[in-house]
């Protein structure tokens, strides 16, 4: 049984963000960008009105966009720091050619529940599908909704008629007999991660030590979150706008979000090495941004997937969905159009 909800923001929980947006204690060295970026979101914002058609299964938040009859069903699987608020602007771009399912993952957005691990996530989204009568369906998925997108294939495969995946998720080395070039790939990954990954390290260990003052201090949720906004995005595309941040950052923080989301960080750590190691057989194609974080050679990508597609997107980055909607939807359109036939 679904339920449909609205977002809808209380006056008083309002009140109380901007009054304490306004008495930010800030650190002698504070970005100038993050002050505007405050400052506006203390004086100016105001929260959309919700008008995208949001309902609820055993505790799951979700979008769900039917398209003109036949649909191809289509589950979008988001990632951290976001939640649905990844595919809003493409959800009426899809809406004509998919039935479009967009769920909040359990400890985000609107999704009650603890964090569990992209295994759990991906048997859960299954279920849901299920409840909404697509017994056949494609799967979508950048940043750990990549993940969840890969054991969705690998679990349900005689339910997903095809995969699309932003990156590959964080490579994780299984000790294979690696060819020279995915041996650099895993190279570079480890250079990332020491400089840029000490926020995963957190995430996975010490979660509630920076969920306190996340929770606490709305300048502090938006100097954690906007940070991967900008490192991780392209600097020559769209980009967001101060409403879009601004809206992303409200709902972390009326929700009190930020902490559970955190801690799916230990829960994908604690899967066991062999499942990383596992190849998807359902057809897999990537959209590889240049703004992103990584960009696996071909060679790693047909390792871990029957691969029919890779596209080396113009512009556009991790979260591409938001920066640069067109290009995304477009980029979903012509993947899955061969797999329209396999849905009977």
């Amino acid at each position: 049984m679904t339920e449909p909800f609205r977002i809808a923001a209380d006056p008083a929980e309002m009140a109380d963000l901007r009054a304490r947006l306004r008495a930010t204690r800030w650190p002698d060295d504070a970005d100038d960008d993050l002050r505007e970026l405050v400052a506006y979101w203390a004086d100016k914002f105001v929260m959309p009105e919700d008008r995208l058609p949001r309902f609820r299964h055993r505790g799951v938040a979700f979008l769900h966009a039917r398209g003109r009859t036949p649909a191809f069903p289509l589950i979008l699987c988001h990632g951290w720091p976001d939640s649905s608020w990844r595919y809003e602007k493409v959800l009426p771009l899809l809406s004509a050619d998919f039935d479009v399912v967009v769920p909040d993952m359990p400890g985000f957005g609107h999704s009650a529940g603890p964090a569990v691990d992209s295994i759990a996530v991906a048997d859960r989204w299954a279920e849901l599908m299920t409840t909404l009568g697509y017994p056949r369906f494609g799967v979508a998925g950048g940043d750990i909704g990549s993940s969840v997108a890969r054991f969705l294939a690998l679990n349900h495969a005689g339910r997903v008629v095809a995969v699309h995946r932003m990156e590959a998720s964080m490579p994780v080395d299984t000790g294979a007999d690696y060819t020279p070039e995915e041996r650099a790939y895993l190279a570079t990954a480890a250079d990332w991660k020491a400089r840029e990954g000490a926020y995963a390290e957190m995430h996975r260990t010490k979660p509630l030590t920076a969920a306190v003052g996340l929770t606490d201090s709305p300048a502090g949720l938006a100097a954690w979150i906007v940070e991967k906004l900008r490192s991780w995005s392209d600097p020559h595309g769209g980009g967001f706008t101060r409403d879009e941040i601004c809206e992303l950052l409200t709902r972390y923080w009326l929700t009190g979000t930020i902490g559970s989301s955190m801690r799916m960080y230990a829960a994908n750590a604690a899967i066991p090495v062999e499942q990383h190691a596992r190849r998807v057989e359902v057809p897999s194609g990537f959209a590889l941004f240049p703004g992103d974080t990584l960009h696996p050679p071909r060679a790693w990508l047909e390792r871990l997937a029957n691969v029919v597609r890779v596209t080396e997107m113009e512009r556009g980055g991790h979260f591409a969905p938001v920066e640069e909607p067109e290009l995304y939807a477009g980029e979903l359109r012509d993947f899955f159009q061969p797999y329209r036939s396999l849905l009977a």
